[in-house]
């Protein structure tokens, strides 16, 4: 009988990056338990962005902690998305991660920018900080869903892209579901700028995933 040496690499870069994603979850469930049990039942119960979409609640610490955890998960599924319609660009996988998550981070960082600026021009300060906290509240949640289909993809059902799919029509439906809540309570304070927030809602919302899925079907 010939000894066979077989190396097993159970701690890759991949589990990392979900284990630092679950414990900045579990940090933030820890340290704010009744604001992420009204979280967790966000799409069913607005009652978390009614009780906390105060002023300066974008730099809560808890929002701050789902904020990074939602940053993680989606350049990591980014990041396995393209690697499964064969559009991963060249280099080193754990250097083009970084660069998705720095990418994604800017980007984010960009549209806040842009829409404080418009804000401040238009005087509606207060109501901006409120509509970006309920919008990135129930993105936040759908990074729960992202959690679940990074973990599916990478242990369960490799190169699956049912589970792409349905991640991202999930995710749409959440968000969906989100913005009608938001055009519900806002009703009043949004219509006279309706125009705006239409303009906003294809330029900085609906432009980057119809540029996205399209990359990705090429």
């Amino acid at each position: 009988m010939i000894p066979i040496e077989k190396t097993i690499n159970s701690l890759d870069w991949m589990t990392i990056v979900l284990f630092v994603g679950l414990l900045i979850l579990a940090l933030g469930k820890y340290l704010y338990h009744s604001k992420f049990f009204n979280f967790v039942i966000l799409p069913f119960n607005d009652k978390y962005v009614l009780l906390h979409n105060k002023k300066g609640q974008l730099l809560n610490w808890f929002h701050i902690l789902l904020t990074l955890f939602q940053l993680v998960n989606l350049s990591l599924f980014v990041f396995i998305a393209l690697s499964i319609f064969n559009a991963m660009p060249e280099g080193n996988p754990l250097t083009v991660f970084f660069v998705l998550m720095g990418f994604l981070a800017l980007f984010q960082l960009l549209k806040f920018a842009v829409q404080f600026l418009k804000a401040y021009a238009f005087n509606t300060q207060e109501l901006v900080s409120g509509l970006i906290f309920s919008k990135t509240s129930y993105f936040n949640y759908g990074s729960l869903i992202l959690c679940v289909a990074n973990t599916i993809l990478i242990y369960i059902l490799k190169d699956s892209k049912t589970v792409v799919y349905t991640a991202i029509v999930l995710i749409l439906l959440i968000n969906g579901i989100g913005i009608v809540k938001l055009l519900k309570n806002y009703q009043k304070a949004v219509f006279p700028y309706f125009v705006y927030f239409i303009l906003y809602l294809c330029a900085l919302e609906i432009a980057p995933l119809v540029i996205i899925g399209s990359y990705l079907k090429d």
